[in-house]
């Protein structure tokens, strides 16, 4: 299928490469990179005190700070401000109240010893067959693990070899987040600074060495990578791997599903779907085959699972309401299956079709929203969809602050369960799950706004036509509805994406 995918003004878009394809062309004089300081508000304000915005020099970056190169330093410094606030924990090899007490905690260093990695028993190949302790995490997880603790070695050395796997993993997961940021600034390409808004965002800091995390969402970026560079194929590979590594992005099969359908691209979508099943099987399959048991621990254990912290469900539990794992696993699901449900709704109703990073970012809120179980951690799935979904620094900011307070709400008030018998009364504990669940919404709200109203979409009112779509959406950027949908929506299928935007006059929004 290498037919141009939308009939576009030939003055404002140029007809994209075919699938099997890699674009390589940088933005154009006419269309420079998009500089923060001219379309974002706070940024504009802020750089207005410090010597004024971008001027006719925009877009070409000449010596050592590139876009790229400067947002790499930039996740740099912040993973190693992180680092840096866990070195009181790392100085009581992370025992004692003090990984709640100074914010500091981590499952790194407690998991090496606690799953066997300190025994050497390999993951699930040795585990959870009635020898060594089971592992509650995907198989690709569990061999990055496994590789920290070859790292590591069997040495005692000048550190305890829990702290030694800690720190392993800790450059093993700055390497993920520098992918990560690499990924999200190259896949909208004249966007790169939107990567910043990641590099410097506070869950970075807070979070990167919580849990393994990072993993899943470095191979998801270049998932969302390849795609917008119509590399089909390597698009489903990396998200298989993806899924490999942790179940949240196999819900991004749901927004390319969703829109494919709504533009007649289900070939696309195959080549997709189906490079990515294969790519998971081969991970996975090896692993059942030898111990199906040790395979099975992360969704026997996801599933046994009762309300935990952080969730609606565990609200609802200290309000009163008797939970138990079964009935939550109902509610969470259906709770799932009705917001996916509204947001299908919008894929399909929406009279210009929404960004994938926009239909990526909902559909990873709504499960955070309803799963039973809020990890601090987890913010960091969302991070790089909602830098591309929404990048405006103050109403990203905004949720950040609400994330930040959980993080530290949730350390302190398990700080009750310690040696010191103190911590954050439940109250104000449930106050911050709350605050973090109105806040998350509250974001999702505001790219529902710009769906419906797309003058107040940041990339689409950029005043770029090469913006004027979906610039990160590979083989969906400028595609026309399919016939067949446009008709059972009685409406006429709209092939003029950019020439509705220029048409419109949209402005700016906030």
């Amino acid at each position: 299928m290498a037919e141009n995918p939308s009939d576009v003004d030939p003055g404002a878009h140029a007809a994209p490469p075919p699938y099997g394809t890699m674009a390589t062309v940088p933005p154009t004089q006419s269309q420079p990179i998009a500089m923060p300081s001219d379309g974002d508000p706070l940024i504009a304000d802020v750089t207005e005190r410090i010597g004024g915005r971008s001027g006719t020099h925009r877009g070409r970056f000449i010596g050592f700070l590139s876009p790229i190169r400067a947002i790499v330093l930039m996740a740099s410094i912040s993973f190693t401000v992180g680092y840096l606030t866990k070195l009181p924990c790392v100085a009581e090899n992370f025992s004692g109240d003090a990984k709640y007490t100074r914010l500091c905690y981590s499952d790194i260093p407690l998991l090496y010893q606690l799953r066997g990695f300190a025994d050497g028993w390999l993951p699930y190949v040795q585990t959870g067959n009635g020898q060594g302790p089971p592992l509650e995490y995907p198989v690709l997880t569990g061999a990055f693990m496994q590789i920290a603790s070859w790292l590591t070695g069997h040495d005692q050395g000048a550190l305890p070899r829990s702290l030694a796997f800690y720190h392993w993993n800790a450059l093993l997961l700055l390497i993920c987040l520098l992918v990560t940021v690499v990924c999200t600034a190259l896949t909208v390409r004249r966007r790169p600074w939107d990567a910043a808004i990641v590099a410097l965002a506070p869950g970075v800091v807070l979070c990167s060495i919580i849990n393994w995390d990072l993993l899943a969402v470095a191979l998801t970026s270049g998932a969302m990578l390849a795609w917008s560079r119509r590399r089909l194929g390597w698009a489903g590979v990396l998200l298989g791997l993806a899924v490999a590594a942790k179940f949240y992005p196999l819900l991004l099969i749901g927004p390319l599903f969703l829109l494919c359908l709504r533009t007649g691209r289900m070939r696309a979508f195959a080549i997709t779907a189906g490079a990515g099943l294969a790519a998971w099987t081969a991970v996975n399959l090896p692993v059942f085959l030898v111990n199906h048991q040790g395979w099975m621990e992360f969704y026997t254990y996801s599933s046994a699972r009762a309300p935990d912290w952080g969730s609606l469900w565990y609200l609802l539990m200290v309000a009163g309401n008797a939970l138990d794992a079964n009935a939550v696993n109902a509610y969470a699901l259906g709770l799932l299956v009705v917001l996916c449900a509204g947001i299908a709704a919008v894929a399909l109703t929406a009279r210009q079709r929404p960004r994938l990073a926009q239909l990526a970012f909902l559909v990873l809120a709504a499960f955070c929203l309803s799963n039973k179980v809020y990890s601090p951690q987890f913010v960091l799935w969302l991070i790089p969809l909602a830098a591309m979904a929404r990048p405006r620094w103050r109403d990203f900011l905004v949720w950040q602050t609400c994330e930040a307070l959980y993080f530290a709400a949730i350390w302190w008030f398990l700080q009750q369960y310690g040696t010191s018998d103190k911590g954050l009364p439940d109250g104000w504990y449930n106050v911050s799950v709350a605050v973090h669940l109105l806040a998350t919404a509250w974001f999702a709200g505001m790219v529902v706004r710009d769906i419906y109203r797309p003058q107040h979409d940041p990339v689409r009112s950029d005043g770029a036509a090469d913006d004027a779509d979906d610039p990160g959406g590979g083989v969906l950027d400028g595609a026309a509805d399919d016939p067949v949908f446009a008709a059972l929506r009685g409406v006429r299928a709209h092939a003029g994406a950019h020439q509705r935007a220029s048409a419109t006059g949209w402005d700016e929004g906030p």
